[in-house]
């Protein structure tokens, strides 16, 4: 019997909530699609047995669950040390920079064998809008990459040749996306979650971590300008690790105190109400890695305004309306014309709905794990 053991520590951490849905799903669907005479396995920091039970509910059919001695705090300074690196271990995927990376013999054992996730290059880019000990773990592990892994994941071209810029991975680099969550789907009970979430007639909506890096500050300001039309904006996510204050921000901007709206984290069911509602969904973030939200948004049926990051420029692919963030100054004006635009026109905003459910079909859970037991069989 052939093991892949998966990393799935990301799924019980609030601190990355994206990453977390990543494991999940990801994780969820090698097991369903693992070769035959395949299985697939987790490792976790020593958490209590709430999260263990929550860990094998969500991931039926994981053959075993290996419990660290250390928490995820003290696991992850660990590993960042190189405490605790793999040694005759099989084969090992980690959905993060979140692994156990050190020496390894794959010249006499082919099947000890490491891969690492990275998902963006912000770390690199904009350290500035990160939380500085973030960034520090990042560059450290990514070091210890270079150095042990034996692939790195990536989730657009667009990351690839940014990371290829800044370490040299050679051909190690692979890019595998991510999808909608199977969770993300219109319940039957969708008007009365519509109103218990107090959704108004028509609203813009953002989703993401309230954060600097997301862009939610131009977002917010574009909402003054002289051409914003005028429409309240939901804002939907968990707070950042650099939490942004929305109400100073909307104040500030002088706006009325229901015109920016916080709604905190959405179950899936209601998330996919609110995406399905939207008149705009605005995703004016600064730098990504991967921009899930838009895809989300696209099989949702709603129209989309983007900024022209490249990784979203990539997973858009032409399906929405790409804001450019060259000239920080001028780009709340930027967002204010395109989000105008689409609310004038409904021919405009019935064609992006169409192309973004299109869109959304290119991408599936199953393709990616496919190419993720590729990857470790071509290792």
């Amino acid at each position: 019997m052939t093991t892949l053991s998966v990393i799935v520590d990301p799924i019980l951490s609030h601190a990355s909530p994206g990453i977390g849905r990543y494991t999940e799903e990801l994780t969820r669907e090698l097991i369903r699609v693992a070769p035959p005479d395949c299985d697939v396995t987790g490792i976790v920091s020593a958490s209590s047995d709430d999260d263990y039970a929550r860990l094998e509910m969500l991931l039926p059919g994981l053959g075993h669950l290996s419990k660290g001695r250390l928490g995820r705090r003290e696991q992850s300074a660990a590993w960042r040390l190189g405490v605790g690196s793999i040694r005759g271990k099989g084969m090992v995927h980690a959905t993060s920079l979140l692994a156990p990376l050190g020496k390894h013999d794959r010249l006499n054992n082919e099947a000890d064998q490491i891969v690492v996730t990275i998902h963006d290059v912000a770390a690199w880019t904009h350290p500035e809008l990160l939380d500085p000990r973030q960034v520090a773990w990042q560059k450290a592990m990514a070091k210890r990459a270079r150095r042990y892994a034996d692939a790195v994941v990536v989730p657009t071209h667009s990351v690839a040749a940014q990371l290829g810029d800044i370490l040299n991975f050679g051909d190690r680099i692979r890019v595998i996306g991510g999808a909608v969550s199977s969770k993300l789907q219109l319940p039957v009970d969708a008007d009365d979650r519509a109103r218990r979430l107090d959704l108004p007639p028509r609203y813009l909506l953002s989703v993401g971590a309230l954060e600097p890096r997301k862009g939610i500050a131009a977002l917010i300001a574009s909402l003054a300008h002289p051409d914003a039309v005028e429409l309240p904006l939901l804002l939907v996510g968990p707070r950042g690790a650099l939490d942004i204050d929305v109400a100073a921000l909307a104040a500030e901007a002088g706006l009325a105190p229901d015109r920016v709206r916080t709604r905190g984290f959405l179950a899936d069911a209601d998330l996919a109400v609110a995406l399905n509602r939207a008149t705009v969904f605005v995703f004016p973030s600064m730098v990504e890695g991967f921009g899930l939200p838009i895809i989300e948004a696209f099989q949702l049926g709603a129209p989309v305004v983007h900024s022209d990051d490249p990784a979203a420029l990539e997973v858009s692919a032409g399906a929405g309306i790409a804001v450019p963030l060259a000239d920080a100054e001028g780009y709340p004006a930027r967002l204010a014309a395109a989000i105008a635009e689409v609310v004038a026109r409904p021919e405009l905003a019935d064609q992006l709905h169409f192309q973004g459910i299109d869109r959304a079909g290119a991408f599936s859970w199953q393709d990616s794990a496919l190419k993720v037991w590729q990857l470790h069989a071509d290792l």
